[in-house]
């Protein structure tokens, strides 16, 4: 969850300079939020069971020797239990920041990782996996470059049929993309877009939330709106993103927030908002608000928050765009429900995440802008439109002490 920090209300003539100035200010500290619950930091990936098995087992710091004799019994030991334990053990070792330097330092050490990487033994593969996983999770950039030659297989391994190691392939991904430059160089043109273009259409819940978060690394990056944007905008990714989207008893959670996030940062490099508004993004964003509205009116807490600030964030970046007005965007959203939706969940901000009060409120003030450059073309008229001031109302009324 975000976690809470005192906020009051500004009147509601604060002039719109002052509100932006304010917001840049609260991206910072949002983003920093967001890093500290692992919304775009790295995720590690541990199976429950086996941290469960392995609860009685102590990590311990490798050094050379004992690596390279992990390495070769996985690699020639006489029976396939002896060297699966071997990795068992090499991958408990690496959680080790210690024992990642000595590792990728180590001659021919990360050559053999790949070599079982390859194997036609599943459960040697699985090990070797995990083992890039731990290193992947790594805060040294040099780890993350040390991996370079597994990337084109975990890649290749997206399309097998496995769903948990498709899952564990994406967090790896996911954790070496937002770490390296290099890494990013080397995946674009291995084909990482198509690669997770295909991965979309994917059945299993784990691996679309996992594919979410490896393409919100992927589209953070510093060069992503020249490089990265253009070719995701290009692919089937934005109809998939706003499908999966889409309201009803089919949409999760975890799947909603990564893929919202997907889509804030695609709204964000500006490269072509009018396709995501000519694939029906603004509707669709709408009626997701509606249903977060209803959401939040049922239930006390279930981290829908942390899907309400990408949506609200998205759908006020959309409607600043020029297009909005020529593809009909304002009708998009003329329909009153949206604005009591925002109310609702103004409230709620109010009383469970006051730090997202000012996303709604951006919101309304692009809502009620576009709203009424609508009306001026139509009858010359810039009014509060009925609607706002009828969802306004009972809210004013129970928090007049704030405004």
């Amino acid at each position: 969850m975000w976690s809470g920090r005192q906020s009051r209300l500004r009147p509601v003539g604060c002039v719109v300079e002052e509100l932006r100035c304010r917001r840049r200010e609260r991206e910072a500290a949002l983003r920093k939020a967001r890093r500290e619950q692992q919304l775009i930091s790295k995720r590690l990936l541990r199976d429950d069971v086996l941290v469960e098995a392995e609860g009685g087992c102590v990590a311990m710091i490798l050094g050379e020797a004992e690596i390279q004799q992990f390495l070769q019994l996985a690699q020639r030991g006489t029976e396939e239990k002896e060297r699966e334990r071997a990795l068992v053990s090499l991958r408990r070792g690496l959680q080790h920041p210690e024992t990642q330097r000595t590792f990728i330092w180590l001659e021919g050490s990360m050559r053999t990782l790949v070599g079982l990487l390859t194997s036609n033994q599943a459960l040697l593969q699985l090990e070797a996996a995990r083992c890039l996983h731990e290193l992947s999770h790594s805060e040294q950039s040099a780890v993350a470059e040390a991996c370079l030659p597994a990337t084109s297989y975990l890649l290749t391994y997206l399309s097998g049929h496995s769903s948990d190691f498709i899952e564990l392939c994406l967090y790896t991904l996911g954790n070496l993309i937002v770490e390296s430059e290099a890494v990013r160089r080397q995946l674009l043109p291995q084909g990482i877009v198509p690669a997770l273009a295909a991965c979309i259409q994917s059945p299993h819940l784990t691996v679309l939330e996992a594919l979410g978060y490896a393409l919100s690394q992927l589209l953070q990056a510093k060069e992503a709106p020249e490089m990265i944007v253009p070719s995701v905008l290009g692919s089937t990714l934005p109809q998939n993103i706003l499908r999966l989207l889409q309201p009803g008893p089919k949409l999760n959670l975890g799947v909603a927030v990564e893929f919202a996030w997907c889509l804030h940062y695609i709204i964000c490099s500006q490269v072509n908002n009018a396709l995501l508004i000519s694939h029906g993004g603004l509707s669709t964003l709408a009626m997701l608000l509606l249903d977060v509205a209803g959401a939040v009116q049922r239930t006390e807490d279930a981290g829908l928050e942390l899907l309400a600030c990408p949506v609200l964030r998205c759908l006020s970046n959309l409607l600043t765009e020029a297009a909005v007005e020529v593809m009909g965007g304002p009708n998009q959203l003329e329909d009153e429900r949206v604005v009591v939706a925002l109310f609702i969940l103004l409230q709620f901000f109010l009383q469970k995440q006051p730090s997202l009060l000012p996303e709604g409120l951006w919101l309304l003030n692009n809502l009620t802008g576009a709203h009424s450059s609508m009306q001026r073309g139509r009858e010359g008229s810039c009014l509060l439109p009925t609607s706002v001031a009828r969802a306004l109302a009972p809210l004013l009324d129970g928090h007049a002490g704030l405004l």
